[in-house]
């Protein structure tokens, strides 16, 4: 059995995997964000360890730690750390992928080597990247950059920080698809890139060893577990799904609805960053290949705040419940902006906003606008990589929301194709658990069971309008 970590931003998840894809354990433990300026976002490093520990020892007490041969871990990607070497002790907080507090900074970034930044990493600069976040944790912590030089901090993402902790600081090392988000690393060249590190002010030194998501990265310390337990393969999430779907060549891609969105197309197994479809990105996967990749910034956190701000439903599943009273939102639009705009347009100045309410407006229409805009986006972003001259037959989904079958229907309606809805949701941690297996010479033999969402409308009308709306919130001048 396979002990699959998915570290994620709203949860720590472990699930236990025997070699036929079945889930024989699983337990959670929520994490919390906190938002000390409008923009920011943060959480504790501390609770991000703890927080999976507990899942992982919860999972290991159901199956037995004897029964299990390995570790995996897959990670919420871009969340950036650093701590100190030896005793494992954080800076600063958890920067959050989600954050905009380096806007500037890249937005300057961009003015002054945009062009070189996405020849050399396939990466739009943007606040959303790890370098520019680590800068910030060396700038603001006093003393922090000359412990930097002295060599006794280290910076990594989630994965680094679980590994780190997970082998008693032995460890300090990544994998390729997750130092291919840090906009630090050479696609290329598969290396760090030492002008990179210059450009964003980020000391070589302390990044970590960069190895396939299907190695060894270690043993974890035998006083978490009661036996020391080999880690056979690391993945940023978006790339352990699509490994999970099994998508390895061109032509294929899946969407994973979470707190964002993120569409992934495989784009074979050279980095062409010259043919980067404009508004996409291009990040390395799991299986040593190449992705074109889109990314909607607020997806599953849209549903999440018309919950809890807006108080429209006491739970995620009740605002699709609640969208599904109604097969109209009689014009009224969301523009899902709540942190800026992801792909294709790469506005972190743009903001949310609610169009075409009138005095009849009802909560259920509210409710499918909401699901709608997520729609919509992903529309956007499959646009864009069809743009590039492959089209995109149907679209593989997973994530949370998915469970919302009235999404999925107005998906399909909105791209006007097949949406492909595996039985087994555990894409993320199935891919990376699947990862682990291929080490560790475990054959899987999964039995593939989906639904389908076929288009029984057509909202290109809708869609249309909803981009003239989304352009004209682009419009509005910043705060």
């Amino acid at each position: 059995m396979i002990l699959a970590l998915d570290q994620g931003t709203s949860s720590s998840r472990a699930l236990v995997f025997d070699q036929r894809g079945r889930v024989c354990a699983t337990a959670q433990r929520i994490v919390d964000s906190s938002y000390p300026q409008p923009g920011w976002v943060e959480q504790s490093p501390h609770a991000l360890w703890q927080s999976q520990l507990d899942a992982a020892r919860e999972a290991v007490q159901q199956v037995g730690v004897g029964n299990v041969r390995a570790i995996a871990i897959a990670n919420q990607r871009e969340t950036s750390l650093i701590w100190h070497r030896g005793t494992l002790e954080p800076i600063g907080p958890a920067i959050v992928w989600q954050c905009r507090r380096t806007a500037q900074v890249c937005e300057e970034l961009a003015q002054s080597h945009g062009p070189e930044i996405r020849d050399r990493t396939g990466l739009q600069p943007d606040a959303y990247f790890s370098g520019p976040k680590f800068a910030w944790l060396l700038d603001q912590v006093g003393g922090a950059r000359d412990l930097a030089e002295a060599g006794t901090l280290a910076c990594g993402t989630v994965d680094a920080w679980l590994l780190a902790n997970l082998t008693g600081g032995i460890s300090h090392a990544t994998d390729v698809t997750n130092a291919s988000r840090t906009m630090l690393w050479n696609l290329a060249e598969h290396r760090w890139d030492q002008q990179l590190c210059a450009w964003q002010q980020v000391p070589i030194s302390t990044l970590p060893e960069v190895r396939p998501s299907a190695s060894e990265f270690g043993f974890t310390d035998e006083s978490l577990f009661g036996e020391r337990l080999p880690i056979l393969a690391i993945a940023g999430d978006q790339q352990a799904a699509l490994f999970g779907h099994g998508i390895t060549r061109p032509g294929s891609a899946k969407c994973t609805y979470g707190t964002g969105a993120f569409l992934l197309s495989h784009a074979g197994d050279a980095p062409l960053t010259a043919s980067i479809p404009d508004g996409l990105i291009l990040t390395a996967t799991a299986d040593n290949g190449f992705a074109y990749e889109g990314g909607i910034f607020t997806a599953g956190s849209t549903i999440q705040w018309f919950r809890d701000e807006l108080q429209l439903a006491p739970s995620a599943p009740e605002i699709s419940k609640l969208a599904a009273t109604t097969d109209s939102s009689a014009g009224v639009m969301m523009i899902p902006a709540l942190a800026g705009l992801g792909s294709p347009h790469w506005d972190p100045d743009a903001r949310g906003a609610i169009l075409g309410i009138t005095r009849g407006t009802t909560p259920a229409q509210l409710a499918r606008a909401a699901l709608e805009s997520v729609a919509f986006r992903v529309r956007e972003i499959v646009e864009a990589m069809e743009s590039g001259g492959t089209p995109i037959d149907e679209l593989r989904v997973d994530g949370g929301m998915t469970s919302s079958d009235v999404l999925m229907q107005i998906q399909a309606n909105v791209l006007q194709r097949p949406i492909i809805r595996p039985a087994m949701q555990e894409t993320t941690a199935l891919g990376v658990a699947r990862l682990a297996m291929n080490v560790a010479g475990i054959k899987l033999e999964i039995e593939i069971n989906e639904r389908r969402f076929e288009p029984n409308a057509d909202l290109h009308s809708e869609f249309e309008r909803w981009s003239a709306a989304r352009r004209a919130v682009q419009s509005i001048p910043p705060r």
